[in-house]
């Protein structure tokens, strides 16, 4: 077994298994459960706080910096997984950084859309309802093209990344890896 290196730290790990229960939580109390939507879509507008200032202050790969590349370099990355020649990157390789970007964004609007919806100006407004369930679907189809890039990554460079976001240990650095 090769050596390993810590990558994601506490925060991150709990951050998204956090994140994931609350998007859980509050999509399947979307219909019956009020407070517990509310409670949960709470905790993921806090969860979304925080991630953006440790994302500025945090450790080396959990800040943004490290992770969020120029649409030429996501764009280059994507037709290299195509031709089967992607690099492994020990952090988030540039895919998985607009990803986490898209995430957060569409996530942070769906907090938003929501919290309107419980305001008095907005209350029982339709298109403030509309965007809140199309941002909730747009979101689960993130999600689900997220798990399916962990998948492949995972498959392609012989690495269990779902075990990397619990442990925050990932398969040092090899000959060709990114590391920054």
């Amino acid at each position: 077994m090769s050596a390993t290196v810590k990558v994601w730290d506490p925060f991150v790990r709990v951050f998204h298994w956090s994140l994931v229960a609350s998007f859980a939580i509050a999509w399947l109390s979307s219909e019956d459960g009020r407070n517990l939507h509310q409670w949960a879509g709470y905790a993921a507008a806090s969860l979304i706080t925080l991630r953006l200032i440790w994302g500025l202050a945090g450790t080396r790969y959990a800040r943004f910096s490290q992770f969020v590349r120029s649409p030429r370099s996501v764009a280059g990355y994507l037709l290299d997984i195509l031709k089967g020649r992607e690099s492994r990157y020990l952090g988030h390789n540039p895919a998985g950084g607009l990803m986490i970007v898209a995430l957060i964004l569409v996530m942070a609007a769906l907090c938003l859309t929501g919290w309107l919806y419980t305001t008095d100006a907005f209350w029982g407004v339709e298109w403030v309802e509309e965007t809140h369930e199309a941002l909730a679907n747009i979101l689960l189809a993130l999600v689900g093209l997220h798990v399916a890039g962990v998948i492949i990554a995972s498959l392609r460079h012989r690495e269990n990344l779902m075990r990397a976001m619990i442990t925050g240990r990932k398969r040092g650095p090899g000959r060709g890896d990114v590391t920054a």
